[in-house]
């Protein structure tokens, strides 16, 4: 039995349809994205994969079996009311990262800012044909939405059209792909013969998509027939090998590391060297994951170490580290999650739980008021006797009585809301931020890859609804930070898949400020055995993510679990911020980590390391002069 993941759009359809029936074949259909994630997570044999997507993922092999453009491909275009060149945002369907990583080379190509970080806001199809209406927002819509909406806006650029009249060679939107090695001859010759089956079948396909619509045939059959190629030629592979060069020299994809096959038994590409790949990390230059995952485990720790550094200092302020004057106030531990690893949390009714009192939060932050602190970290339990309307009084007193800025309420907690109330996560979010919300801080990530999550806390927002969570924040102009807690039932490949995840929602918003990440705190208290752990560890996954997340700007130290020592250790594998000081703390500490610093001793210790220090704010914005 082979797992197949295939893409559900009409075009399609003439490579699925010879699948469909075949006993041999255990056929999924979706969306590019979730075919994509399911071959990243290995839940797939062979893919329908987005070119863009097997770039990111590296080591991955093409059969000359795909979807190809040759000319205007009518169902990836960009369309709007103004003129294109006077569009200032995009919106986007990002089900597929080649549609968006193209709109992206073909606007830029126009001289359009439109298609930069922080400019684009990613939806769904309908939503993204609703934004279009507003006057200066352009759209990026892929597959049938897109011939759903043919002639209805003014203003269109077909990105197949673009493509092959400023390249001159035809575009590979996707392809049949695989992990290097998994094709074999049989596999190859089961997706050709589909493949035959479905070219004969194409005016029937067609036929049966216009009526299910009710619409007539003959358009969908000429798109079929006259816009969409199934055969990746030496043109469409020239095209296919530009376009991934292209989208690497913008930074946005890696260095092309895909071959087009036309049997199984072809010679395989030599690998990069790993100091190759060290080098060009320390230079600012993607991995895919293939890559970052050779380096966590082959590179040396010391190696690691050099090219993180080196990465760091390609930011701002290279000699600086900054720490922020905050508190970590949990306002509840009651909880209906029930993670395994959490040792803080009480059930509901449980003689343990608790809600803090506006007594007892007024003395917590005032004390951070009196220490010169600028913010509260105001996270908890998923409590249901609390509604959004206890958040939102709470948030304005913080805010009308401290001053303090409130960096709150994690996407679990977010989405807890959202489903107590009945309510949207924008709305629950625009509420929260109306009543003083700043930022939204990273927990709950843990590893996004959902075996892990479903292992360690089936209760827990999948990977995709925590990255939509911090999407809609992001869109309502709300920063937020990126986690990772790491050690427990996750492998190595899944680590660097939740790195990858965090990279490629930053690419499309801009919206992390910093990321952390730390290990499982097993102890005692929790329901879970240990996996991964280690100061040794710890410093090879923070100099990884130092040189995968080439486009998130900070990366703190997480001192708190592993200690001080190994903190100043950290700012030399990739750290340019020590995180916060530590007025308490009480998730890691129920595990038994219970590091507390202060300011005067974070100074002392970045000093010591041969840094400047100097206070900020959520946003990283310097309070002061470093010293």
């Amino acid at each position: 039995m082979i797992r197949v993941a295939g893409v559900g759009f009409l075009n399609a359809a003439p490579l699925m349809v010879g699948l469909a029936d075949d006993p041999g074949v255990e056929l999924f259909l979706g969306p590019p994205s979730e075919v994509a994630r399911r071959l990243s997570e290995g839940e797939c044999d062979v893919a329908l994969l987005p070119v863009a997507a097997a770039a990111t993922l590296g080591e991955i092999d093409l059969l000359d079996v795909g979807i190809v453009a040759r000319g205007p491909v009518r169902s990836v275009i960009v369309a709007s009311t103004s003129p294109l060149e006077a569009v200032e945002r995009l919106a986007l369907d990002a089900s597929s990262r080649t549609s968006v990583v193209l709109a992206r080379l073909e606007l830029a190509a126009r001289g359009s800012h439109a298609a930069a970080a922080g400019r684009v806001v990613a939806c769904s199809p309908h939503e993204v044909v609703a934004a279009i209406a507003e006057p200066g927002v352009g759209g990026v819509i892929i597959g049938d939405p897109a011939l759903e909406v043919e002639g209805r806006f003014p203003h269109l650029l077909d990105l197949g059209q673009a493509w092959v009249q400023r390249t001159g060679k035809p575009f590979v939107f996707a392809a049949w792909a695989a992990r290097r090695g998994a094709f074999t001859d049989a596999i190859i010759a089961r997706l050709r013969r589909a493949a035959e089956e479905g070219l004969a079948a194409r005016e029937a396909l067609a036929n049966a998509y216009a009526k299910q619509r009710g619409e007539p045939a003959a358009r969908f059959v000429s798109y079929l027939r006259d816009a969409i190629s199934n055969t990746i030629d030496d043109a469409a592979e020239e095209g296919l090998r530009r376009f991934l060069r292209e989208a690497a020299d913008a930074k946005l994809l890696p260095p092309p590391d895909v071959r087009v096959l036309r049997r199984a038994d072809a010679a395989r590409p030599p690998r990069p060297t790993v100091d190759a790949l060290l080098l060009r990390a320390a230079e600012g230059g993607r991995l895919s994951a293939a890559e970052g995952l050779r380096l966590y485990q082959e590179a040396s720790l010391f190696d690691l170490g050099l090219a993180a550094d080196e990465a760091r200092r390609r930011h701002d302020a290279p000699d600086v580290v900054t720490y922020i004057v905050d508190r970590n106030v949990n306002y509840t531990n009651v909880c209906t999650t029930s993670c395994r690893f959490c040792a803080f949390y009480r059930p509901v009714g449980h003689e343990g739980g608790y809600v803090l009192s506006r007594e007892v939060l007024g003395r917590k932050l005032q004390e951070v008021v009196d220490a010169g602190g600028v913010q509260i970290l105001l996270q908890g339990g998923l409590n249901p006797a609390l509604r959004i309307e206890w958040y939102e009084d709470l948030l304005r007193w913080i805010k009308a009585t401290y001053g303090l800025g409130l960096h709150a309420l994690s996407p679990e907690e977010i989405l807890h809301l959202a489903q107590l109330e009945d309510l949207d996560v924008a709305t629950v979010l625009r509420r929260l931020h109306a009543a003083g919300l700043d930022s939204v801080p990273g927990g709950g990530a843990e590893i996004l890859v959902d075996r892990v999550r479903r292992a360690i806390a089936k209760a827990k927002c999948t990977s995709a609804e925590w990255l939509g969570v911090m999407r809609t924040a992001h869109r309502l102009g709300l920063r937020s930070s990126g986690t990772m807690m790491y050690g427990t039932v996750d492998t190595a490949e899944e680590r660097i898949a939740h790195l990858i995840k965090l990279r490629d929602l930053q690419d499309e918003t801009g919206g992390f400020t910093a990321f952390f990440c730390w290990d499982f705190q097993y102890e005692r208290g929790t329901r879970i055995a240990p996996g991964d752990h280690g100061s040794v560890l710890y410093l090879r996954t923070q100099a990884i993510a130092r040189l995968m997340l080439d486009n998130v700007a900070h990366v703190g130290a997480s001192w708190v679990t592993q200690g001080p020592d190994v903190g100043q250790v950290a700012l030399r594998f990739g750290a340019d911020d020590w995180g916060s000081v530590m007025f308490e703390e009480n998730v890691v500490s129920s595990a038994g980590t219970t590091f507390r610093m202060d300011a005067a001793r974070i100074e002392d210790l970045v000093h010591r390391a041969g840094y400047r220090v100097v206070r900020r704010n959520v946003r990283y914005e310097h309070l002061g002069t470093p010293a």
